[in-house]
């Protein structure tokens, strides 16, 4: 294989194609016509030496030649992406495009930081992704984004991440305001064990450490429903359906207007972490490394100054509330 006449064209051409899997597309895409595409796909597949793609019917596929070089050519385009963002960044300072992609709950807190760093770096582009935390470890599997945050790392990839911790995560035991354990001090955990819990779908991370802890303490939650969102369990808890424990950077405008209050649990705060992570073998653009020490060097200060009434909340429980609906403590 004479790989060195393949040319740069060429290659983004075929990861066009890989991508689109359709000539047509691949065409409209790069602005040629779709004779084009197809001529330089064919020389292409002459240089190689082999098949690139097959048409079965109306599809087309990528041969396993084919698969191999669309991975080849992400790796090469990806790589002189980074360095054309460097050399402007060289010229002209930090700018240019930058993806980032988090795991819902760090919405809470990412468009506040994010936010603070475009005022110092207008000229950055970001794209910001907030999906589920199986979506987040595709991303991160298929080296979808620059940066991906997230709060607990998956052990199969762990050892082909780069992780490095920027934000504490508080979990909470979250009541409505007239919960009769409201005021109490210290609670029991075998005593909030046997109240209604209102949890997260199997795979959540809050649900998870909440878990571990209960295991390690022989007991287990008596779970009285599962819901998809920590904004969904926060309106269940509002209406009375139960307690739960939910991330404390969740909770600062439920707090301030009273609707939600805080259960002082022994073990509580559960302290989990929030990560920056990429890829090991990524090489990061200026853009995406200033960004990550911007998270390093002033995420965890500009997000207290930024919720200093949730600190308090936690640091001060409030005094037992007058209840209006009393109710008897649910049976475990």
């Amino acid at each position: 294989m004479k790989l060195r006449h393949v040319t740069l064209h060429q290659l983004r051409i075929f990861a066009s194609l890989a991508e689109t899997m359709s000539f047509t597309r691949a065409a409209e895409e790069l602005h040629l016509s779709q004779p084009a595409v197809s001529i330089q796909v064919k020389r292409l597949e002459e240089t190689v030496g082999m098949p690139l793609v097959e048409q079965i019917g109306k599809r087309i596929f990528l041969t396993q030649a084919g698969r191999e070089l669309a991975t080849a050519c992400g790796d090469v385009l990806g790589r002189l992406r980074v360095l054309s963002e460097d050399m402007s960044g060289m010229e002209e300072g930090i700018k240019g495009p930058i993806n980032l992609a988090a795991i819902t709950s760090a919405k809470y807190f990412m468009p506040h930081l994010l936010g603070v760093f475009l005022r110092d770096y207008p000229a950055v582009e970001p794209r910001l992704t907030i999906t589920n935390q199986s979506r987040v470890l595709a991303r991160l599997r298929d080296n979808e984004d620059d940066l991906v945050i997230m709060g607990s790392l998956p052990e199969e990839m762990a050892s082909d991440l780069d992780a490095q911790f920027f934000l504490d995560n508080p979990l909470v035991v979250v009541a409505p305001p007239d919960h009769p354990l409201v005021g109490e001090k210290n609670i029991p955990l075998a005593r909030i064990a046997q109240e209604r819990f209102l949890a997260r779908e199997p795979g959540s991370g809050t649900r998870a450490a909440r878990t571990r802890l209960f295991v390690e303490h022989g007991l287990s939650a008596n779970v009285y429903m599962e819901l998809g969102s920590s904004e969904a369990i926060k309106r269940a808890v509002m209406a009375g359906l139960g307690i739960s424990v939910l991330s404390q950077h969740s909770l600062g405008l439920e707090l301030e207007a009273g609707l939600l209050t805080i259960l002082d649990v022994e073990h509580f705060p559960l302290m989990r972490q929030w990560y920056a992570v990429h890829r090991r073998d990524k090489k990061l653009s200026n853009t995406a490394s200033r960004f990550l020490d911007f998270l390093l060097q002033d995420g965890s200060r500009i997000w207290s100054d930024v919720r200093p009434h949730v600190r308090a909340a936690v640091e001060e429980p409030p005094a037992k509330a007058q209840k209006t609906r009393p109710r008897k403590p649910s049976a475990g």
